[in-house]
């Protein structure tokens, strides 16, 4: 089985992507998920998390705080490299498990970090959907209704598109210029040859 990898930033159209391979009945990891279960049931990581960051990072009925652990890691970058270097080792494991329970041709990991923490080079495709910064930002605003500067704060601690471009196998155009079903159902071809 083929191992694909689905990245890019932060509103770049990542999980638009996944759903159209989900629509070929293509499974997809989708790991910001995945690691929010694991924080929320990995014993060894709740305790890691709580020490690297206060016992403030999860509510009295065990669920992590959200707005708390991004008010401190979006504004520091080590912690946001250490709480990373927590939860990846545990997602990575995750979904390795998850990878050898597939039974199709190819599945895929979908993860934005895929290219900073060096993890696609556990995977045999690299997928990176692109799409420009300013779009990207008014999609998160829209979609999570964000901050405007929040979120471009978020994009600039991340690795820019550029650099994962240079590694990407496959280049997916999500600017509106280009059809991404087209583009989609072209990767999917090659990928089940």
């Amino acid at each position: 089985m083929i191992k694909v990898g689905v990245t890019g930033g932060i509103g770049s159209g990542k999980t638009t992507v996944c759903r159209l391979f989900e629509e070929m009945n293509i499974p997809v990891y989708y790991a910001d998920i995945e690691a929010k279960q694991l924080m929320k049931h990995d014993k060894e990581l709740k305790k890691s998390i709580k020490e690297l960051l206060g016992k403030e990072a999860y509510h009295r009925n065990g669920r992590l705080n959200r707005s708390y652990v991004a008010s401190i890691i979006f504004n520091d970058k080590e912690k946001l490299a250490q709480l990373n270097a927590l939860v990846h080792p545990a997602v990575g494991i995750d979904s390795k498990k998850w990878f050898a329970q597939q039974k199709t041709k190819y599945a895929i990991k979908e993860a934005a970090l895929l290219v900073e923490n060096g993890s696609y080079k556990q995977l045999d495709v690299l997928i990176v959907v692109t799409a420009p910064v300013e779009m990207r930002i008014k999609r998160v605003v829209k979609r999570d209704k964000s901050d405007y500067n929040q979120v471009k704060r978020r994009i600039a601690n991340q690795l820019p598109e550029v650099q994962k471009k240079k590694v990407a196998d496959y280049i997916i155009d999500n600017s509106g210029d280009v059809s991404l079903i087209s583009q989609v159902w072209k990767i999917h071809r090659k990928l089940m040859e």
